[in-house]
């Protein structure tokens, strides 16, 4: 079994990948998929579980609004993600890998995050926590409930334009199956500003990547402040992509 988990970590690696996925959660999801090689477990339906489990994460962020209940609602979260990674790696390892899974897959990604949204805000509304600005908000604060309106409104939209802006119409390109799952070949910047430029951009893409580091902000019963900077990061992302295409349609 070790012997074909290892196998199938080595030949489903990305080029580019979180570092949170290539030393912690790819090995995990490695031996998932191993166990279920030879079975008739698709990855699709891989894709259906990890959302199921999502939800019930989801649930506990809400339904269990003290410290001990934030730690076990990350750990169903991260239990989530791991099916999340294994239904790509069980995808490459069989020779399966399809745009339509892919698509799947991105669409239930889209419903997660904005579950997340959701369940982050209403949590806070129950608990109280940190406000704009700092401030401390009470609990059953109606801002915090304003607040979580507004941070599923920003990641739908901003959901609905990574969708818009990778249509073939608008990017000019069609994409081939191997680049969903895999990233594409970087170059490294030439200037000293576009490395530093560079450089924050992996950063904030990796505060973005809540299953590396939300476990964090939970142990230290911060998953307010988290709500805050996945609403921040979100927001920023919108504000970027709605600029780009304001140049881009906006001009005579």
């Amino acid at each position: 079994m070790l012997e074909l988990a290892f196998r199938v970590y080595r030949d489903t690696q990305k080029r580019h990948d979180q570092l949170f996925n290539r030393f912690i959660m790819r090995p995990i999801a490695a031996v998932v998929v191993a166990a279920l090689a030879g079975s008739p477990v698709t990855p699709n339906q891989l894709t259906l579980v990890n959302l199921a489990v999502f939800i019930v994460a989801a649930a506990m962020f809400v339904a269990m609004p003290t410290w001990a209940g934030g730690i076990a609602a990350v750990i169903v979260l991260e239990v989530s993600y791991c099916f999340d990674c294994a239904d790509g790696m069980l995808a490459r390892f069989k020779k399966v890998a399809s745009k339509t899974g892919h698509l799947f897959d991105f669409f239930t990604d889209e419903l997660k995050a904005i579950l997340l949204a959701a369940a982050l805000g209403v949590r806070a509304w129950q608990m109280g926590g940190m406000g704009l600005g700092a401030a401390g908000w009470p609990a059953r604060d109606a801002r915090f409930l304003l607040a979580t309106i507004a941070s599923v409104v920003v990641v739908a939209s901003a959901i609905s334009l990574t969708n818009f802006v990778r249509r073939p119409e608008i990017s000019g390109r069609e994409t081939p199956v191997e680049a969903f799952y895999d990233a594409s070949a970087s170059h490294r910047p030439a200037s000293t500003l576009a490395r530093l430029a560079s450089l924050a951009a992996t950063f904030l893409r990796w505060l973005g990547h809540y299953p590396s580091h939300i476990w964090c902000w939970a142990f230290f019963g911060k998953l307010d402040a988290y709500f805050w900077l996945y609403l921040t990061l979100n927001a920023a992302y919108l504000g970027r992509g709605w600029l780009g295409l304001v140049v881009r349609f906006g001009r005579p």
